[in-house]
């Protein structure tokens, strides 16, 4: 393991089978991994141990990813740990409108579930400032590309909607 990847990162969600999972890729990483299934249950775990890195759901029981957000950017100790949005509801009711907050007043970047372990890990090393290999760097540049479009499609006309599903076809042949 080297020495700069020993970082405390805490995984905050709801599913089990997620948590497990982004843990997983974590540890096989490097990374030293602290666990909560909602906002509540990581406000907890942040006054046991601080963590580098904030891995965050959205819609969860309890106390939501924006709740823990809020409570989180209260607290000075706490307010300049970085976080990284991992949700299967950026796009629908449940999730779009927390989403649009957290990018506008905080942290901008985000994965959609299901999340890609070298993506994951790409987009945690670069919100760490960690040195990566040129196809982590690479990875963490398409993950922010790939929100930057997303955003924009979403407040896409349909015209340009039209015209750019023809131009992606297009480049594609």
């Amino acid at each position: 393991m080297a020495a700069d990847t020993a970082k405390i990162i805490l995984v905050v969600d709801d599913e089990e089978d997620i948590r497990n999972y982004l843990s997983l890729a974590l540890t096989d990483a490097g990374f030293t991994v602290i666990m909560a299934a909602n906002g509540d249950e990581a406000m907890d775990q942040m006054k046991k141990r601080r963590p580098d890195l904030i891995s965050l759901d959205l819609v969860m029981p309890k106390k939501s990813g924006i709740k823990f957000y809020r409570e989180l950017t209260r607290k000075k100790e706490w307010a300049d740990i970085p976080i990284l949005i991992v949700t299967g509801h950026a796009r629908d009711d449940l999730g779009r409108a927390d989403l649009k907050e957290l990018t506008m007043s905080g942290p901008g970047i985000y994965l959609e579930k299901p999340v890609k372990p070298h993506n994951y890990i790409a987009a945690i090393k670069s919100l760490l400032n960690m040195v990566t290999t040129p196809d982590e760097k690479e990875m963490a540049e398409d993950v922010a590309i790939q929100n930057e479009l997303k955003n924009l499609i979403d407040n896409a006309d349909p015209t340009t909607l039209r015209a750019l599903k023809d131009l992606i076809k297009k480049r594609m042949e």
